[in-house]
């Protein structure tokens, strides 16, 4: 591949992706220009911006795109109730191909030949990235450093930084505890401390919650409402979408709701363990659960749930702009055209619970299902030849392994 003349980072401000950038120009003589999210990560952007002016970079990008990432990604995704190995909220997953498109488009915008990003060649992130970028561009060019460079160590890149008077946080000095994702949707932390899977995970990584056991002692009781399988308000406050998730992120943390201690199967093919902390997330999922419940007619509930192991394992992939998932997409969204009420959740140590649910567009008939005089409501009778219908194919087999001794 040709060396680029000019080149898109994902850049964090962070050690890895600061001595990414001054890598690929001294690599490549290139020009960088860097690309930075907000996607609600809690941390002030603006010391990156500083750092990426102070090491030369040609044009700084830092957009806030906290609204259309969960508009645009998170929401569609929990139309889904996705979970990836039935339990991961792909907090870190859904993320990629959003960061991905604008890498793409301020490619476009700016000229440049190629994007980069930090992802390791042991992780997930390199595909997800990778995927997304050729999905959009297929003329793009992807520079992925941790997949080129020798600098295989934390000490080789401490000296590189020296070297090259890149700014070192004290704490990088030596080998990091452990690594951290954040997004407004969760928080991931992997390496270190965490690698050996037998060893419990150590308080201090948690940031976004508090340990159940010291979560208060008194419940609380959170109401979300949803229009067509979206949440639209919390206690009959209608809010923007970034905002509603910022809302429930405080109230789980708060009870300790929303800790997950996961090894996975990464689609590269190792297991990786991590601790994921997803307050906010784990509210909506069990509120959008609840409100299915009266909303979905069974075949429609049962169906989705067929098929969710394959649209969250698309998206743990980087599969995100692929034709089967808006395939799988498109019939989600069909089957969410009722689902609008309201859902009462109860947070208590560290638990989420449906505890009520109500809908202009409910299924639910009390009269069909009271154990109290249904006025003609349903008429028992009907089972009989229900059940007899059903039986028929066993009565048959049972039938033929008595004749042949079985």
């Amino acid at each position: 591949m040709p060396a680029p003349k000019k080149v898109v980072l994902a850049y964090s401000g962070g050690l890895d992706t600061s001595i990414i950038l001054k890598w690929l120009q001294t690599e490549y003589g290139c020009e960088v220009v860097t690309f930075t999210a907000d996607l609600g990560q809690g941390e002030e952007l603006e010391p990156a911006r500083k750092k990426a002016e102070t090491m030369g970079a040609s044009a700084i990008y830092i957009e806030d795109l906290r609204e259309e990432f969960v508009r645009d990604f998170v929401y569609p995704m929990f139309r889904a109730n996705a979970l990836y190995e039935g339990l991961y909220l792909l907090g870190t997953s859904i993320a990629r191909p959003l960061i991905s498109k604008y890498l793409v488009e301020i490619a476009a915008k700016e000229g440049a030949d190629a994007v980069a990003h930090g992802a390791t060649g042991k992780g997930n992130d390199q595909v997800r990235f990778e995927l997304a970028a050729y999905a959009l561009n297929p003329d793009i060019k992807v520079i992925a450093p941790w997949r080129e460079w020798d600098l295989t160590s934390r000490t080789r890149l401490i000296d590189f930084a020296e070297k090259h008077q890149i700014p070192i946080a004290k704490d990088k000095r030596g080998e990091a505890p452990f690594s951290v994702d954040a997004n407004l949707l969760h928080t991931s932390s992997e390496g270190k401390v965490l690698e050996n899977p037998a060893e419990e995970a150590p308080d201090y990584v948690y940031q976004r919650t508090v340990h159940p056991e010291d979560a208060p002692d008194t419940p609380e009781f959170v109401e979300i409402g949803f229009e067509k399988g979206d949440a639209v308000s919390i206690n009959g406050e209608k809010l923007s979408p970034a905002t509603i998730l910022t809302r429930l992120n405080e109230l789980g943390g708060a009870h300790g709701v929303g800790r997950l201690d996961l090894v996975e199967g990464r689609f590269v093919g190792m297991k990786s363990r991590g601790i994921y902390e997803t307050p906010g997330g784990t509210l909506l999922l069990e509120a959008h659960r609840g409100i299915e419940q009266i909303t979905l007619d069974r075949g429609e509930a049962h169906l989705k749930d067929e098929l969710m192991p394959k649209y969250a394992e698309l998206i743990y992939n980087g599969f995100w702009f692929s034709p089967e998932r808006e395939m799988l997409q498109a019939l989600i969204d069909k089957s969410q055209e009722h689902v609008t009420g309201t859902v009462r959740l109860k947070l208590y140590k560290g638990a989420a619970r449906t505890v009520a649910r109500w809908s202009d567009h409910s299924l639910y008939s009390e009269a069909h299902v009271t154990f109290e005089d249904d006025a003609g409501a349903y008429d028992q009778k009907d089972a009989a030849g229900f059940i007899k219908l059903n039986a028929l194919r066993l009565k048959l087999i049972a039938m033929r392994n008595r004749r042949l001794g079985r």
